[in-house]
């Protein structure tokens, strides 16, 4: 007994010593508490209002962008306490976006603006949250069917494709190894992701989104699992009835969605012929397609190089860094409807990463969508689409 009695002993003795090592020194370091002086959204925010290239630049989004999206600000706000003041809504908000816009890390935000790094990375994973909840409906809502007409006719205009209802594809979000994860992250390019399946329409507009899927899945498998398909197969999308083609008008066609190969072929779903020794035909449109789909990979560039925290792996658990997707997804319809985009913003795609991998599909399904992309094929082209595809 009197062993285990001095073992015990120890043992209370030594995580008294524990606790006082850890024992915090300062409340607040006295860096931190000069935040109101010298903190970099004190020190700039009022010079950037004078200059709206400037604060695009910065942002990312214009001055009345920023001041919309400041809305939020009922649910930003943080009491004070007796021990200390909240920061700011706008604040936290500025914090927010310079993150997402820029891809610096928790650190720096700590020295710059003068903040934690605990407090700077729950201020951001809330925030993210918070304009996903609330704005998720407003900027990336489901399409009616007057809607997906609209979205239909912006193909038809800018890609010569008709009765297109948008372009899918997925991408890869480089992360961090998270801990304990095994190789479900771990995809066939060799490093860990997380997949980001969206479609878009003509106007480079998100109008899905799926996010967070483990980086070893397919397109074809997460677009399959999503809500999005069981609502396609369900006929709950509220798409067009098949009506005829400009250029024909003796079947009815149905609307489509244009993917690369890594989607079955369906009644709703085109995708390019497949094989080397193809007809020119099948070349050509396979080509008109392809003009269709790039809206999807144009999309994508934007995104990330307007918000370049995609330009480096993502450093944050697995559920922040789903935040921080959906969050940019959302930003990027908020800003590009009110804003635009800036020519800076298209210069290059890095970031995102395409998969490549080609789905099978069984010989003896979808004949009629067969049918379907045939019928597209021999619909009349344009001279010029014609000249532009070697026989």
């Amino acid at each position: 007994m009197e062993i285990e009695e001095c073992i015990a002993v120890w043992h209370l003795l030594n995580n008294k010593k524990k606790k006082l090592k850890r024992r915090r020194i300062l409340w607040v370091h006295s860096m931190l508490g000069l935040r109101e002086s010298k903190g970099m959204y004190n020190l700039l925010y009022q010079d950037l209002l004078q200059d709206p290239s400037k604060f695009f630049n910065y942002f990312r989004m214009s001055i009345q962008s920023f001041e919309e999206l400041h809305i939020l600000k009922i649910r930003l706000v943080k009491k004070d306490t007796n021990m200390r003041r909240s920061i700011a809504s706008k604040k936290r908000l500025a914090m927010t976006l310079r993150y997402l816009a820029t891809g610096c890390s928790l650190t720096e935000l700590h020295y710059n603006y003068r903040v934690g790094i605990s407090t700077a990375s729950e201020i951001i994973q809330q925030t993210c949250k918070l304009i996903w909840i609330f704005m998720k409906e407003q900027c990336i809502p489901m399409p009616t069917r007057e809607k997906w007409l609209e979205i239909a006719d912006g193909f038809l205009k800018n890609a010569n494709y008709p009765h297109c209802l948008g372009a899918i594809d997925g991408k890869h979000i480089r992360v961090i190894k998270p801990q304990h994860s095994g190789s479900l992250y771990f995809n066939y390019k060799h490093f860990f992701s997380i997949q980001l399946l969206a479609m878009c329409d003509s106007n480079y507009c998100f109008t899905f989104v799926d996010i967070g899927d483990h980086g070893k899945n397919s397109d074809s498998s997460i677009f399959k699992n999503s809500h999005f398909y069981k609502n396609l197969t369900s006929k709950k999308l509220d798409f067009p009835n098949p009506d005829f083609l400009p250029q024909k008008k003796d079947y009815k066609i149905p609307y489509v969605i244009v993917g690369d190969e890594a989607f079955g072929l369906s009644f709703n779903v085109m995708r390019p012929y497949g094989g080397k020794n193809i007809s020119s035909k099948k070349r050509i449109h396979n080509y008109r397609l392809t003009r269709a789909r790039r809206f999807i990979e144009c999309t994508f560039g934007i995104l990330s190089n307007k918000w370049r925290i995609f330009h480096r792996p993502l450093n944050v658990s697995i559920d922040f860094a789903v935040d921080i997707v959906k969050a940019c997804t959302v930003l990027h319809n908020f800003v590009r409807v009110r804003d635009g985009y800036k020519h800076e913003d298209t210069l290059s795609v890095q970031g995102l990463y395409d998969d490549d991998y080609v789905a099978e599909t069984g010989a003896g399904s979808a004949r009629s969508a067969t049918i379907i992309r045939d019928y597209f094929m021999n619909t009349d082209i344009l001279p010029w689409q014609n000249s532009c595809i070697a026989v």
